[in-house]
């Protein structure tokens, strides 16, 4: 992997609610052939994620890497770290300033920046997958294939119920990442995954339920690597996801493009319920032919696309492994 240390500067900046940003860092990673040589994969992170996506410390590198899914022989992989994440000292206090639309600009813009027009594919999970979606949104030629995983082109009313009680929870907690985590930890995973893990086993030294410890090693873990306001800024884009808001409808956006769109759903999620991704899928399918839909098989919930990589190495071999790639 290659590490760029000195970051695109997005000057001048407003966001869709008027804010004003003089100058905005974008860092960013490239990994895999170099830039020009090879299709350009673009990955967007998660919440918690950044732009390591691939190597030893790599979020995503089961998926990413030598002879691998995204296989780094074949591709150029470029990720790049949503501003204010915690990954270098830039840090974003007035998070409601931003949505998830105002990232994908963003990302756009650096995109240009790097002086390319088009992508083979952007894929992302969760609400890395609905900057994705808000990408082709904005710029309906810029993929061949769209591959939106464990997300939605909108958040729904579960989803902005969720992100408003942790948004509660970080702005009045007297231990606001930690106890953030926990809530969260209860939508990323499933009751059945907790059941299958932790049968209400009860931990011998500390006389709590090994549940309790798990969910509290979690808030203490993240408490360790992540920054407040990044987390504040995080939540605020996953609430904020909608394509559709103050622009057009949704097939009249997603009918200029022609990309192939890939949704990846969750049985189990209980965030982007698979209900909801069908629902586009079927919605899609009524003025779009290369549109296809699979599922992830899983107990864990949300949290299934960092687990399962068997399954997505699977579900996603068409794209990623035929044996001639379009450049």
């Amino acid at each position: 992997m290659e590490n760029i240390p000195n970051p695109i500067i997005i000057n001048n900046f407003i966001t869709e609610s008027g804010a004003l940003f003089s100058s905005l860092p974008l860092s960013f990673t490239l990994s895999g052939l170099p830039l020009h040589t090879a299709p350009i994969v673009l990955v967007n992170h998660a919440l918690t994620g950044n732009a390591q996506v691939t190597g030893e410390n790599g979020w995503w590198n089961d998926l990413i890497g030598n002879n691998k899914t995204i296989d780094t022989n074949k591709y150029t992989v470029l990720a790049f770290n949503v501003p204010g994440n915690g990954n270098d000292s830039f840090v974003i206090e007035n998070y409601q300033d931003f949505t998830a639309r105002d990232i994908a600009r963003i990302f756009i813009k650096g995109l240009k920046a790097l002086t390319i027009e088009k992508v083979f594919a952007v894929i992302g999970g969760s609400v890395g997958g609905g900057i994705a979606w808000e990408i082709l949104a904005l710029e309906p030629n810029i993929t061949e294939h769209l591959i939106p995983i464990a997300t939605d082109w909108k958040s729904t009313d579960w989803m902005i119920a969720n992100c408003y009680l942790q948004e509660q929870i970080l702005n009045n907690s007297s231990r606001p990442v930690e106890d953030a985590r926990i809530h969260a930890m209860l939508c990323y995973r499933s009751p059945e995954s907790f059941k299958a893990k932790f049968k209400r086993t009860v931990h011998s030294e500390l006389s709590i339920f090994n549940i309790e410890s798990w969910l509290a090693h979690h808030g203490n873990k993240l408490q360790k690597r992540y920054q407040l306001s990044s987390y504040k800024l995080m939540n605020q884009l996953l609430k904020t996801i909608d394509i559709t808001r103050n622009s057009e409808d949704f097939e009249t956006l997603i009918s200029k493009s022609n990309a192939a769109i890939h949704i990846v759903a969750i049985n189990s999620d209980l965030f982007f319920t698979p209900q909801e991704n069908l629902e586009t899928y079927n919605e899609l399918k009524k003025f779009k032919e290369n549109v296809f839909y699979s599922e992830i098989d899983s107990v864990h919930g949300h949290d299934a696309f960092l687990i399962e990589y068997k399954q997505l190495d699977h579900l996603l071999a068409d794209i990623f492994k035929a044996e001639t790639i379009a450049k």
